[in-house]
């Protein structure tokens, strides 16, 4: 038997998953699990696809542990974990593709270099995604991997919808609109067609809300539009970022504050956000759990850019008749579906407040909400591992 491996590498941490192989079409979970605390104080938990706890293990010296170093222990358990069953190939997120990826692509040293000179562009999960790559490279060179883009879903949006209002010179050397969280929108495409094949083909939009957070419209199963644009720091209020932002508060900062770019750029990606707001935290449900001013703003204002936004994703699809809600936020927080879904309620979404609160998958009102309204958790590893698999498949055929 063989098996596939999904790695989503941030900044801090890595998720990943294990797939044992059917046919093409049928991929088996056995086991998932993430490595968090990377450069503080890493934290291993793995479970099986039953949610057995399989490992818990900590590293409360392990500062100085990097990605790499931390891959090949999870690489040694993998290959113990799957005894017979041989691993195929890695499958990978990397957030950006730039306008020449629009599809996955077998990892080589050309598109390694190609890759590297997009960091500029995704400088919180670039470099983290390449580490990964290369660290499983080290340990096993034979072993294909394979690159999935965080913008491949968004590639071929209208072309009003990628462009900025800058010269086209600027344009024509790739600064656009690429929108991001490509594989979680592509997947709650594909499960939409599965739960509901006529709503799938109208006009929708998916909210992917967690610590990142950006929203995508969709019409039969494509993207039309999206919050996030050149960079993931644009659009809705995240965890750290500050999402859009006027560019004056930037030259403000630079000229007037005479703030380096490096410290602008911590400012906007690290400071901001819901922990810049609430000065307490940037985890929702600490902020929820709370119960100060601050902590009200600071919610307040992720709900209220949301629906805001969501206007604008309307006005794109000419209507709209489905809103998903998926990710951390998304997929976990009643109270700010309930507000997001009240400021919406001029569009049509009215929710049930029972099947809110039980975060069941469909918590619009029958007969009453002209909007469907559904929850539906996003699963970006098994995107990744169906990409690879079909790629793998196509390469040997």
């Amino acid at each position: 038997m063989k098996a596939v491996v999904s790695l989503n590498s941030g900044s801090s941490s890595i998720k990943f998953a294990l797939y044992t192989l059917g046919n093409p079409d049928s991929l088996t979970l056995s086991a998932s699990g993430k490595i968090e605390k990377i450069g503080i104080a890493p934290a291993l938990r793995i479970r099986s696809a039953e949610g057995e706890v399989l490992i818990d293990r900590d590293w409360p010296d392990g500062a100085s542990l990097t990605h790499a170093d931390l891959l090949e222990d999870l690489f040694a358990w993998a290959t113990d974990h799957l005894g017979d069953r041989q691993v195929v190939a890695i499958g990978h997120r990397v957030v950006h593709g730039g306008t020449r990826f629009a599809a996955p692509q077998r990892v080589d040293a050309v598109l390694l270099d190609a890759l590297e000179a997009l960091c500029p562009l995704a400088p919180l999960h670039q470099p983290h995604n390449l580490t990964a790559i290369r660290a499983i490279a080290r340990i096993n060179p034979d072993l294909p991997q394979v690159a999935c883009f965080d913008t491949a879903f968004h590639h071929d949006k209208p072309m009003v919808a990628s462009r900025l209002a800058i010269p086209r010179f600027l344009h024509d050397q790739g600064i656009r609109r690429y929108g991001f969280h490509g594989l979680s929108y592509e997947y709650i495409a594909r499960r939409l067609g599965k739960i509901d094949p006529a709503l799938a083909r109208g006009r929708v939009i998916a909210a992917h809300l967690g610590n990142g957070a950006s929203l995508c419209a969709m019409q039969s199963g494509r993207s039309i539009d999206t919050t996030m644009g050149f960079t993931a720091l644009d659009g809705l209020v995240m965890g750290t970022r500050c999402g859009s932002i006027d560019p004056g508060v930037v030259l403000h900062l630079q000229s007037q504050l005479s703030m380096p770019v490096a410290e602008v750029e911590d400012l906007l990606y690290r400071k901001s956000g819901l922990l810049g707001v609430s000065n307490i935290s940037s985890d929702m449900r600490a902020l929820s759990e709370d119960g100060s001013v601050e902590a009200e703003e600071a919610i307040d204002l992720f709900c209220w850019r949301v629906a805001r936004e969501a206007g604008g994703l309307i006005s794109s699809l000419g209507g709209l008749d489905a809103f998903v809600f998926t990710a951390g936020i998304g997929e976990n927080h009643a109270d700010v579906r309930r507000r997001i879904c009240t400021r919406l309620a001029w569009a049509g979404l009215e929710i049930d407040d029972d099947a809110n609160a039980d975060n069941a998958l469909r918590i619009s009102r029958a007969g009453e909400s002209r909007i469907d309204v559904l929850v539906i958790p996003t699963d970006e590893e098994r995107m990744i591992a169906l990409h690879t698999l079909a790629l793998l498949v196509a390469l040997q055929s």
